[in-house]
């Protein structure tokens, strides 16, 4: 029963609020964690929001008690990954072990390296050469060990780079969705006209408390499903269109973000990952459809939606 359940989200960013969204839909009761204990502008009003440093694990302990489902939703600053993310998810772990609670984390594809085009499925072997894609590859590992040891049940869901309301900060966020709604020309890095898989932030968390709901989902890795892989020039014409304006957009390269990256850290970061907007970055998610019968949702849904958002909220 629902009010038997404690969905605890550690995380308050986009995906976070949109794991709370899909919960409370649902009748789950859900708690959020994040620094400040203000309620995000994007979390539904039941959705009890708590301060807490995740940094302290004892703290993460305490946050977590009663807890059925934990969701592993906190992300640092771009800048800020080795340094910090290994040990946010080693709290949240021991904290979803210490509460006896199932432990969903989101995650993405760095681990899996340069490809070469090669689609990305779920069985490809970690190959990472950035110093980020090390850092989700030994993070990846251990919450799997974790898994293996009996000391958690663990399921992950693994999402290409997201757009969606709130999530401003992405490579699809405010430079591609923000500048079109504001008549600018979008910002993209690397090569326009190569296949790249964009994921829906709905689509992620749907797919991460679907995970949370099906027991043969624990122990496994699942790459979120996603709409149809366009090139990255098609995907933002996609938004133009919505936008009734005629699309206009340029492609970033090496120079451009380490001229950027003097003043944006964001930019600066991106540089070791821009392998994946200048070759076919194509995701299979086939496993995941075929497991849980789910679809992306189609891609100019979701571009409406997401335009939609950003006419209200006009971030630049």
């Amino acid at each position: 029963m629902a009010n038997q359940e404690l969905h605890v989200i550690f995380g308050a960013g986009p995906v976070g609020q949109a794991v709370a969204r899909e919960l409370t839909k649902r009748g789950k009761t859900v708690k959020m964690i994040n620094r400040s204990g203000k309620k995000p502008a994007g979390a539904p009003d039941s959705v009890t929001i708590v301060a807490g440093d995740v940094f302290d694990v004892n703290v993460a302990k305490d946050l977590a008690k009663g807890a059925t489902h934990v969701y592993q939703c906190t992300n640092p600053p771009y800048d800020k990954w080795p340094e910090q993310f290994p040990r946010l998810q080693a709290n949240t772990l021991e904290a979803a072990a210490s509460a006896g609670a199932k432990y969903i984390v989101t995650d993405n594809l760095y681990m899996y390296g340069d490809t070469n085009g090669q689609p990305l499925r779920e069985d490809l072997p970690y190959a990472a050469h950035t110093r980020k894609g090390k850092v989700r590859a030994e993070m990846a590992e251990s919450v799997m060990a974790a898994h293996r040891s009996g000391k958690v049940r663990v399921a992950v869901a693994r999402a290409s780079d997201y757009y969606g309301p709130q999530a401003t900060n992405s490579a699809s966020g405010d430079r591609m969705f923000g500048f079109a709604v504001q008549g600018k020309a979008a910002s993209v890095p690397g090569n326009l006209d190569m296949p790249h898989t964009y994921t829906y932030v709905p689509d992620f968390a749907q797919a991460l408390v679907i995970l949370g709901e099906r027991d043969e989902a624990l122990g496994q890795v699942w790459h979120v499903s996603n709409a149809e892989t366009l090139t990255t020039r098609q995907f933002v014409t996609l938004i133009y269109e919505e936008l009734q304006q005629s699309p206009k957009m340029s492609g970033m390269g090496k120079l451009m973000l380490r001229i950027g990256g003097i003043f944006i850290p964001m930019a600066r970061e991106t540089i070791e990952m821009l392998y994946e907007f200048e070759e076919p970055f194509v995701v299979d998610s086939s496993k995941f459809t075929k497991t849980f019968g789910v679809q992306g949702t189609p891609l100019r849904e979701a571009i409406k939606t997401t335009v939609a958002w950003y006419k209200q909220n006009q971030h630049a």
